[in-house]
């Protein structure tokens, strides 16, 4: 009984271990990784000593891996048919999470309505984060009062990634664009999805890194869709 026990231990500690590392996990799921090398980093990482028995549970993970859904053909077909937008001189405004600021902002939203003006409110427990064109920042200091301001970001870039219908029903997606634009070294200052837009806000150094880091994801996709078919 307590060997079963210190199996399924084991080889709760190899799946735990795996999911953590996303680029090992997708090596994993392809076949494409050298087990005892895993098995070892596995124990060097985890203190498991049983270098086996870490194997056979890397191996058996890797099968129910492989009879699982591929998302990622998923989410390839929905990066094909998707587009990019940039915007500059965008500025993000952080105010206090207070009924009055958002009561303040409803009749500048109006406004800006009516001036055909972009503008994105993201509410959190803490917080009120205001998306904007640069021009518009004294005037939402103004309005939300610069008394309940907490943070004001300027210089930065809106990149819009316009998606077809489907991402909305495709998981993955987001956490793929976000994935590339972290191994390219880009900070996102901040991100909304909305529908089927997915907005990054960047720093203008980053700005041509993170739009030509999003245009291979949608190029890449474009040509292993089409090799599949």
């Amino acid at each position: 009984m307590v060997e079963n026990v210190s199996r399924e231990s084991l080889a709760e500690k190899t799946r735990i271990y795996i999911d953590a590392h996303p680029s090992v996990k997708d090596c994993v799921s392809k076949g494409l990784i050298n087990y005892s090398s895993l098995a070892r980093l596995i124990m060097k990482d985890t203190g498991v000593e049983n270098e086996e028995a870490v194997m056979i549970a890397c191996r058996r993970y890797a099968g129910k891996l492989n009879v699982t859904t591929d998302h990622e053909l998923s989410i390839l077909k929905i990066m094909k048919d998707s587009r990019l937008e940039m915007r500059t001189k965008t500025c993000i405004v952080t105010a206090k999470n207070d009924w009055t600021v958002l009561h303040k902002m409803d009749n500048l939203f109006k406004d800006l309505w009516n001036e055909n003006s972009i503008m994105q409110c993201v509410q959190s427990a803490s917080a009120v984060t205001i998306i904007a064109e640069k021009m518009l920042k004294d005037r939402i200091m103004d309005t939300v009062g610069r008394f309940n301001i907490i943070k004001v970001r300027e210089n930065l870039v809106e990149i819009v990634v316009k998606s077809p219908e489907g991402i909305v029903d495709t998981p993955g997606v987001i956490a793929y664009l976000i994935t590339n634009l972290a191994d390219a070294g880009i900070n996102i200052e901040e991100t909304v999805s909305c529908h089927t837009d997915t907005i990054f806000i960047v720093q203008e150094p980053d700005m041509i890194n993170a739009y030509t880091v999003l245009t291979k994801c949608i190029q890449s996709a474009e040509e292993t869709v089409s090799a599949d078919n």
